[in-house]
């Protein structure tokens, strides 16, 4: 299977020289984009972002789900108005609305894009942020009430009318009264055992961070095994930033230029936050630097300075094109096939992959054309959607 590359949009602004920019870490408690490096998250400039990435050849881009971004639902619809082929992994949480009108919603996107929208589902990994929506499950509660949720949007989308009783989701009658042509495909990611239980049971492609290949792979056996206990296959991607200029010296010369401004009192201040989540995947990301800053390689190509001070994909790839792209291929070689990219800022460093990776990876006959890459969601949700709601638990 080839790979398809997908890019990012940062919907909390963007910025030239802050790496914390569009994550918890970094947030003001009010946004500001007074700064001359600050470029805000309008229609104008995240649809700027998203055109370049679908003229370069992205296959999609993710949007953030967070109480300091913009909202990733209403944002994209208003992009499917101003690109034409470029589809939308959009981040959502559920629980937050009911799972009936997050079907219907997805349905609406379907049908107003074209099918160009795909789901990631992220349960939350900060108690402190869940309760500035009205959430107070605990961790482990969420990702049980997730695969209740995810259960009866998927039997939704079949068009006949659910009733469920869980735990934390009940539904009389649900239904969509017009199900989308396609469904969404979904992501989820997580490195917990209730993470992966409910990736094997509903999602499509099971998403990881930029981890040194090792642990990837240790990550995707588990997740493998999982999904063949649910008489299931997923697909599988994982989340990177990249660094890519025409020489590794130059890539590198950047990736001290990004750090050069940030001291280290903030460095200790962000890590403190970082170290104090609940995220089993944000503790194994502080596990790769452990706050150091002179052994940020940790592998090849592949850098953790991005985690000494944003929260979330640490990491990136950095090095020439054709070195960024060798570390694509071996992650490729693990079975990841999806690739979720970013740089700062996410305009000019969508040209610098699209225009150097890219090429790179097409000559390697590695790259699946956005046209052939759109297969996470398939025709209807069909029988599987039935048999995930009565495997829910």
């Amino acid at each position: 299977m080839s790979v398809a590359l997908h890019w990012f949009l940062p919907t909390t602004g963007d910025s030239r020289t802050d790496l914390s920019k569009g994550n918890a870490v970094g947030a003001r408690k009010h946004l500001d984009f007074s700064g001359a490096s600050e470029r805000t998250p309008d229609v104008g400039y995240i649809g700027q972002i998203a055109r370049s990435a679908e003229q370069l050849g992205f296959d999609a881009a993710l949007t953030p789900t967070s109480s300091w971004c913009e909202d990733a639902w209403v944002l994209t619809a208003a992009l499917t108005q101003v690109t034409e082929r470029l589809r939308f992994l959009v981040a959502f949480r559920p629980g937050l609305v009911s799972p009936t009108l997050a079907a219907q919603m997805a349905a609406t996107f379907q049908r107003v894009s074209g099918n160009r929208l795909l789901l990631n589902v992220v349960t939350g990994g900060d108690d402190v942020e869940q309760r500035r929506f009205g959430d107070f499950l605990t961790k482990d509660e969420r990702y049980e009430r997730a695969g209740e949720y995810l259960a009866v949007v998927r039997a939704a989308w079949a068009g006949e009318p659910v009733s469920f009783a869980g735990r934390f989701v009940e539904v009389e009658d649900a239904h969509v009264p017009n199900p989308p042509e396609q469904a969404p495909g979904i992501y989820l990611g997580g490195s917990s055992a209730p993470a992966l239980d409910v990736a094997a049971r509903y999602a499509d492609v099971y998403l990881t961070w930029g981890e040194p290949p090792a642990q990837v792979a240790e990550k995707l056996v588990r997740v493998r095994a999982a999904a063949e206990r649910a008489g299931r296959q997923l697909r599988y991607g994982i989340r990177l930033h990249a660094i890519a200029r025409d020489t590794s010296e130059e890539a590198w010369a950047e990736a001290d230029r990004l750090l050069a401004g940030i001291d280290a009192d903030a460095i200790e201040r962000a890590q403190a936050t970082l170290r104090s989540s609940q995220s089993e995947g944000q503790a194994r990301m502080v596990a790769l630097h452990r706050g150091r800053t002179d052994a940020l390689e940790i592998y090849p190509n592949l850098w953790a300075g991005v985690g000494l001070v944003r929260g979330g994909a640490g990491t990136a790839l950095v090095g020439s094109h054709a070195e960024v792209a060798d570390r694509i291929a071996e992650y490729h070689e693990l079975g990841i096939d999806e690739f979720i990219l970013s740089g700062y800022p996410h305009l000019e460093e969508a040209y610098r992959v699209g225009e150097g990776v890219i090429p790179e990876l097409r000559r390697r006959g590695l790259l699946a054309e956005a046209a052939a890459a759109r297969g996470a969601g398939g025709r209807g949700a069909g029988a599987g959607a039935r048999a995930a709601l009565s495997g829910a638990r």
